[in-house]
């Protein structure tokens, strides 16, 4: 009786569809967006590829006249939101629905690493104005405290369900530091995402990864179960908020 309590309990974590990504995905700090405005000459257009549900085109619209959101998943546009100067079109990031020289900034945050690269450049020099910058945007895996529960977080992310993550997230792992970028490179600031979550904001969060989707695809709810288990012990009180926090990584260029 109680382990079909506790898979109940890891699927109902786990199984939320994709307003989880609208709800738990974590929001990039407000200087980010506002570097990225300051690294263009002109505030006219930005671009966010892969947008998902716009996180990171939501706070370019605070220094851009026009910003649009594309994304090939009508779910992840669906549960999208922004201002009256934020359009969001559905679209893959090989062929950009927009005009020839329109955008002062392109941007994939967490999303690079799914492109054909090659025709998503080629499409990035088609809609890119004199003078545009294109910003290939990642964070790391989460920083967890206290350290026990970070232990526990790595066994679960490398050896449990790492078997289920697909080749591409190793880019993201490495920060996208292996990945073929044909532009003139640019510095950017040390920066990171900082939250402080309840339990359940945490798990929220895992519920979006791919390597999630496919454990539960693959019928191993013990693995989730084990997780849920073993992370709620150490996490105490449910209600409970620790700090998480998650290193961003970027690749910034000229076009």
């Amino acid at each position: 009786m109680t382990r079909n309590t506790s898979t109940t309990t890891a699927k109902n974590w786990f199984d939320m569809g994709g307003r989880a990504y609208a709800l738990f995905r974590p929001e990039y700090p407000a200087g980010l967006s506002k570097f990225l405005a300051e690294t263009v000459g002109s505030r006219g257009c930005a671009v966010d590829v892969g947008c998902g549900t716009g996180q990171l085109t939501r706070q370019l619209a605070e220094h851009f006249h026009k910003v649009i959101g594309i994304d090939p998943s009508e779910d992840q546009i669906a549960n999208a939101q922004g201002p009256s100067n934020v359009d969001y079109l559905r679209a893959p990031a090989e062929q950009l629905p927009l005009p020839d020289a329109s955008a002062s900034l392109i941007t994939a945050a967490q999303a690079a690493h799914w492109f054909d690269r090659p025709r998503f450049y080629a499409e990035v020099r088609r809609v890119a104005d004199d003078g545009a910058i294109i910003a290939l945007l990642s964070y790391g895996v989460m920083r967890l405290a206290p350290s026990d529960l970070q232990h526990r977080f790595d066994r679960f992310y490398s050896d449990e369900i790492g078997p289920y993550w697909p080749p591409e997230r190793k880019l993201v792992d490495s920060g996208y530091a292996d990945i073929e970028f044909p532009f003139e490179e640019m510095p950017y600031p040390e920066m990171t995402i900082d939250r402080v979550w309840e339990l359940g904001e945490f798990l929220g969060y895992l519920s979006t990864w791919s390597a999630v989707r496919r454990v539960n695809e693959a019928g191993r709810d013990d693995i989730l179960e084990g997780f849920v288990r073993d992370v709620s012990s150490l996490w105490g009180e449910p209600t409970r908020k620790l700090p998480i926090s998650w290193p961003i990584n970027m690749r910034l260029g000229k076009i």
